[in-house]
């Protein structure tokens, strides 16, 4: 099976990027996390980014805060899809500089982008682009999916 990269700026943001590792561990897939910093770090970035695809990754979700460059660095180096979270952090402009610097990448470095602090969402699109050739996957996206389902159906009958 494919592993998922799950990288962040600092370990400050863990809090947020916990729901992505959690998802992914409940559809079973392997995750490995690590603290790659874009500004502190950028040798350890160019190496990660250059060489995610040969160490198993399927896909690499990056958070950060601020300015938010890691998502779009690693996109630039990979030929992996990449999905950005974007961190309100303590240095942040209420989050929107992080938002808009992972979602205003330039044509041809794509990085799929998630709701601020939207980590959950970003394992779960991780993991639907892993069962999209894999079909324990998707057999476990699908069971996930309707769970949901009967979740709010449930709740709607609360209101009754």
């Amino acid at each position: 099976m494919m592993k998922v990269g799950v990288i962040m700026g600092s370990k400050s943001d863990l809090p947020v990027m916990q729901d992505a590792i959690d998802i992914l561990k409940g559809f079973d897939i392997e995750v490995e996390v690590d603290i790659v910093s874009a500004h502190r770090t950028p040798e350890k970035l160019f190496d990660y980014g250059k060489h995610a695809h040969t160490r198993g990754f399927a896909v690499v979700i990056a958070g950060a805060g601020g300015a938010a460059h890691l998502p779009g660095m690693i996109a630039s180096l990979s030929p992996l899809p990449v999905i950005g979270v974007p961190v309100k952090s303590s240095n942040s402009i209420d989050g929107w500089d992080s938002v808009l610097s992972i979602l205003q990448m330039p044509g041809g470095v794509p990085v799929a982008t998630v709701a601020l602090n939207g980590a959950k969402n970003a394992g779960i699109l991780a993991a639907q682009i892993i069962g999209s050739s894999d079909k324990s996957v998707l057999d476990k996206i699908i069971a996930y999916k309707e769970a949901l389902k009967i979740k709010v159906n449930e709740s709607a009958k609360d209101l009754k």
